[in-house]
């Protein structure tokens, strides 16, 4: 069974494979901190699944608004929007307390913002560079577990 493994402290994530992990990649959580408030902005902690993937055959770059193509970006084109980009696994929390992941829109996600991978700097996403999307797009299903933490612990 393959599980993600979110690390806020390391701003890293990891693919763990029966105990194994198989795949480590940086990641961005949320530069407004960690919380599971309504209009926060800021990315939740705790136990959830992947209950949705879009994007499987858009092209790198692909704009994601309401989860629908709407256009490529390219690197020239300069913006500070956080865009949502290349893919989505959308969460669900699995946790009493932690409802409102799915109505907050919590995804993994491709970004423009690549250079501030490894540090918080997203808008309550786990935001991953648009390469890493395609290819954890490809790694994971519907259903795979994620652990989000704030610790540095052993991962396994």
């Amino acid at each position: 069974m393959k599980t993600l493994q979110v690390s806020v402290p390391r701003q890293e994530a990891y693919l763990i494979e029966e105990n194994q992990i198989t795949w480590s990649f940086p990641i961005s959580t949320s530069r407004f901190g960690l919380g599971p408030e309504e209009g926060s902005n800021r990315t939740p902690l705790g136990q959830f699944r992947i209950c949705e993937k879009y994007g499987g055959r858009s092209a790198l770059g692909t704009i994601f608004q309401g989860r629908k193509a709407t256009g490529v970006w390219t690197p020239d084109e300069k913006t500070d929007a956080d865009l949502v980009l290349t893919r989505i696994l959308r969460l669900e929390s699995t946790e009493n307390g932690l409802e409102n992941t799915y109505s907050r829109y919590i995804y993994f996600h491709g970004t423009n913002q690549e250079s501030l991978l490894g540090s918080p700097s997203s808008h309550g996403c786990i935001r991953v560079s648009n390469k890493n999307a395609v290819k954890l797009y490809s790694l994971v299903s519907v259903g795979t577990f994620v652990n989000i933490f704030n610790e540095n612990s052993t991962i396994s």
